[in-house]
């Protein structure tokens, strides 16, 4: 039994030490002072800050800038590709759409044999041309598979003009603007207009929603049905049922579903007050900003009222303090660029780790 334990001990120990190696690979972009390098995740420096720029690494090449030009270096720090280049794009996968060959039935036959180019740009305000992994143009750039799932964006109420054969001899409604129907109710609902105020009403004229609103526009937030509603210049969200889901106590409403997340997340902003919050109107977090705007790689950008920034990482419910000037996210959503107070450039980790020193 002792050595099945010490077998299975060594096991895990081999485990957990690939997996601190895979972790310990990556290596970002490090500022110090005005010279740029490379670091691994615990800030241990990998290639010596010595460049006037430092781009990620993307498929085994990073761009990095000396002077007034870029060239490329591989892991090891070494120059692959010389400092000839006004800019530099990130290495990436592309293939030719044909390989000039054809079926029997003329029917050309694309070839997916992958092949690694950049953009970079060879004159100074020239246009980018695509190059090797040896610097070279190439005679026509690859193409880049477009089966690439996008991040989901921020959602848009849209009424569609519809026209409507459903007709009232009780003047229950002046014009119908749209509708919907609910899950196990037979009923279909339309949004209409009544002296110049927004109610809903079923199909036997019922009424759903009273006519005191000055606006109600149909929202589908993960294939259910909402009406965002409006009066007095306050925004509020009903449920499809008229119920209450967001008091309509709102100067602005947005809806967010970020990418390979099923949760919907709402910006309500009351007063000069942000809040973040869940469908539920239970608070993401407690902290209220002057602004939050959705970042396209799926979180959120926070202002405070000092105008400085933050950023809350979706993915992994991590906040970063505002401590910055200017913030974007980059790196798959994991890390961010930033802007500090001396209005230079670095990197910060989802655990808010800064690799810069100034």
């Amino acid at each position: 039994m002792k050595c099945k334990h010490l077998i299975v001990a060594i096991l895990v120990l081999l485990s957990s030490n690939s997996y601190a190696q895979q972790n310990s690979t990556l290596l970002i972009p490090f500022r110090q002072g005005n010279l740029w390098g490379y670091a691994y995740a615990d800030k241990t420096i990998a290639i010596k800050p010595m460049y006037n720029d430092a781009k990620w690494f993307s498929n085994g090449y990073a761009a990095v800038k000396k002077g007034n030009r870029y060239g490329y270096i591989n892991r090891d720090g070494k120059v692959v590709i010389p400092f000839k280049f006004y800019d530099a794009k990130p290495f990436v996968k592309g293939y030719y759409d044909t390989d000039g060959k054809h079926t029997a039935d003329n029917k050309t036959v694309q070839n997916l044999d992958s092949v690694l180019f950049a953009g970079a740009v060879v004159r100074n305000n020239g246009y980018e041309k695509c190059i090797d992994i040896k610097g070279r143009i190439m005679s026509r750039c690859p193409a880049i598979s477009e089966n690439v799932v996008g991040n989901r964006k921020p959602i848009i109420s849209v009424t569609t003009e519809k026209i409507y054969t459903l007709q009232s001899n009780i003047n229950v409604y002046d014009k119908i603007i749209d509708d919907y129907t609910v899950s196990g109710d037979a009923n279909t609902y339309y949004i209409a207009i009544k002296n110049n105020k927004y109610g809903v009403i079923n199909n036997t004229f019922t009424t759903l929603i009273p006519f005191e609103y000055d606006d109600i526009k149909k929202v589908i937030l993960d294939e259910a049905i909402y009406l965002q509603v409006k009066k007095s210049d306050m925004y509020g969200l009903l449920n499809a049922n008229g119920s209450v889901n967001v008091p309509v106590q709102n100067n602005s409403l947005s809806y967010v579903m970020p990418n390979n997340e099923k949760s919907i997340y709402i910006i309500e902003t009351q007063n000069n007050v942000a809040m973040l919050r869940d469908i539920n109107q239970k608070d993401v977090f407690d902290t209220k900003f002057k602004e939050i705007i959705y970042d396209k790689n799926g979180g959120f950008v926070l202002t405070t009222n000092e105008n400085a920034k933050g950023y809350y990482f979706v993915n992994n419910n991590k906040m970063v303090n505002a401590n910055y000037v200017e913030i974007k996210s980059v790196r798959n959503g994991n890390y961010l660029w930033v802007k500090t107070r001396n209005g230079k450039a670095g990197y910060v980790s989802a655990d808010g780790i800064e690799y810069f020193e100034d």
